[in-house]
This record gives structure tokens, C-alpha cells and sequence, in this order.
């Protein structure tokens, strides 16, 4: 037993004069490592857990005092029509942007894939400026072109018998003038990544159905779509979830105008605290957004990995 004992404590001394032996630079450096990670967690956290802490009390910038109301902003929140319509605007936007976006985004990387020539390698390198515009300098860009007045978009119209299209200024006609300043900011996204992924498909089984004489709708239905997938879930990802939250561009455009057109969630919690001054009230609207956007994001990721295991033939092997 005694013998046993001295072992360890031996064991233990010499593993404590190893670790004097090492140089302080290459211990901490675990901890280097995970500290940023640390650091960002953390710097998540708080603001979350200030929001939630926030949203149970009558909070506002008018006074300084605040008591805690519980669930009394959840409550009035789900029970108005204000709820109910900026759920309604924002599903649309996401709706229809992100649909055109991929519809749009697809073709346009198809249509680049296929040709190699000077004009489609310009016109790549054209495809990345609107990613360099702010979303709001790009919208008040376009307030400009779509001018009654001294737009070109006007101008152009004027040629076929249109004047004055009400464009944002019409109820309408605003979620459409939106959607257009998104597609054409966010779209290029959506067709480089696309045109990267058709770019590493393997071509082995390209020419295996070109010898079998498959034709071209058969080869975008059966290899290039299914392997692509992952891909495009990745494209659905990031623009679904900055659909959802889209605020820049509405507001730039019209303030979530005309009346309460494109009053999204994001523009009606903007208005109930910086405008109301009820800020307490204005972050069930935000923390609500994440939760639908948490909970979609979650299921398309799901979907990316399963599109992913099945497009590289681990699918079939599990």
C-alpha cells in the first residue's frame, strides 16, 4: 500500500515538473484558441438575455423606471392585428424574394456554365458589384431610376405608353418594388454560389449519359439538380433567413409604407421602440422573429444534410 502511494506521488511530481518543463506559450495556447469562440458566445448572450429580462417589463425610453409586467407585451403582442399583419408582410417577402432569388439564381448560373467565352467572364466579374452596394445606397440607387420624373426606368417605360407607374408609392405595387431592389441586390449571391457548385460537379457521370444519348432536360432532372441540392439548400439558408428579418432595404424605400403596406416584423418593432418609445413592447416582435427563424433554419439544415449524404452516395451506403 505504502509502496503504491509513493508511485503516485512520484507519478504526480513528475508529471507536475513536465508541465514546468513545457514553455508557458504552448500551454495557453489552448486556451488561446478557444477564446475567441468564448468571446463571441458570450457577446451573443448578453444582448439575448437583456432582450428576453426587457420583454417582460414596461421598459421605456421616457423614464428610467421600469417594473416588470410579465408576459402582459407577449400577450398584447399576439392579440393584435399589428402581430398578425407584419407576420403576413414579412412571410410574403421572404416568400417572394427568396423564390425568385433561387428560380433566377439557378437559370442565370445554368445559362454561365455553359458558355466559355470573353462576354461570360465579364459579365461574372459584373455579377459581384451589387454585392459591394450597401442595401440602402442600392435602394435609394433605384428610388432614383423608378423617379417619376427623372427616372430611366420612367423613360423607358414612356416608350411603350407607361406613365407614372406608382412603383412604392402604391399599395399595390410596393411589396413588388421591394422584392426587385432585393432580387437585384441579393441575387448575385445566390447565382455564384450555384455557378461554384455546377463548377465542382464530377464529369464522369456527364459524359457516362452523353454516351447513353440522355438529353439535356434528362441530365438537369437527374444528375445536375440532385447534385446541386446541397448547394442550393445553402442558398435557401442564408437568404430565407435575411429575408425574414429584412429591414434596410423597406425602410430605405418607403418606411414600411404606404400606411402599413410593408410593415414587416423588423420595421413594426423598429417603430414600437424608437418611435413609440415602448421598448419593452417592441422586443416580443424581435425575439419571435428569431424563434421562426431558428426553427426554419434548423429544418433546412436538416434538409442540407440529407440532400449533401444523398448527393455523394453516403445515403445509400448507411
Amino acid at each position: 500500500m505504502t509502496s503504491q502511494t509513493e508511485q503516485k506521488t512520484g507519478g504526480d511530481a513528475a508529471l507536475q515538473s513536465n508541465l514546468n518543463v513545457i514553455p508557458f506559450k504552448t500551454r495557453i495556447r489552448p486556451y488561446l484558441i478557444v477564446a475567441p469562440a468564448l468571446i463571441t458566445t458570450i457577446g451573443i448572450m448578453i444582448p439575448f438575455i437583456m432582450a428576453i429580462f426587457y420583454s417582460l417589463t414596461n421598459y421605456s425610453f421616457r423614464s428610467p423606471n421600469y417594473k416588470f409586467v410579465l408576459f402582459r407585451n407577449w400577450i398584447n403582442m399576439f392579440s393584435s392585428a399589428e402581430f398578425r399583419h407584419a407576420v403576413w408582410v414579412t412571410a410574403r417577402y421572404a416568400f417572394y424574394s427568396t423564390g425568385i432569388e433561387l428560380v433566377l439564381g439557378l437559370c442565370v448560373a445554368m445559362l454561365l456554365s455553359n458558355l466559355n467565352n470573353r462576354f461570360s467572364k465579364i459579365l461574372r466579374v459584373a455579377l459581384i458589384f451589387p454585392l459591394m452596394i450597401a442595401p440602402v445606397i442600392a435602394t435609394v440607387i433605384w428610388q432614383l431610376m423608378l423617379n417619376n420624373s427623372v427616372g430611366i426606368v420612367e423613360k423607358f417605360l414612356n416608350i411603350f405608353g407607361v406613365y407614372n407607374f406608382p412603383w412604392s408609392a402604391s399599395h399595390s405595387t410596393a411589396m413588388m418594388t421591394a422584392v426587385m431592389i432585393d432580387v437585384w441586390v441579393n441575387c448575385p449571391f445566390v447565382i455564384v454560389l450555384i455557378l461554384a457548385g455546377i463548377q465542382s460537379l464530377p464529369k464522369s457521370p456527364f459524359e457516362s449519359a452523353k454516351i447513353d444519348g440522355g438529353s439535356v432536360w434528362f441530365n438537369f432532372r437527374k444528375l445536375t439538380l440532385p447534385m446541386l441540392k446541397p448547394y442550393i439548400y445553402i442558398a435557401l439558408l442564408f437568404r430565407f433567413m435575411a429575408s425574414l428579418q429584412e429591414f434596410s432595404i423597406v425602410f430605405a424605400l418607403t418606411k414600411g409604407g404606404p400606411g402599413n403596406t410593408l410593415m414587416n416584423l423588423s420595421i413594426t418593432a423598429y417603430n414600437t421602440g424608437f418611435q413609440y418609445y415602448r421598448f419593452g413592447s417592441s422586443l416580443p416582435y424581435i425575439l419571435f422573429l428569431w424563434l421562426i427563424i431558428f426553427i426554419l433554419a434548423k429544418q433546412i439544415v436538416k434538409k442540407w444534410q440529407f440532400a449533401q449524404k444523398k448527393a455523394s452516395g453516403r445515403l445509400i451506403e448507411e
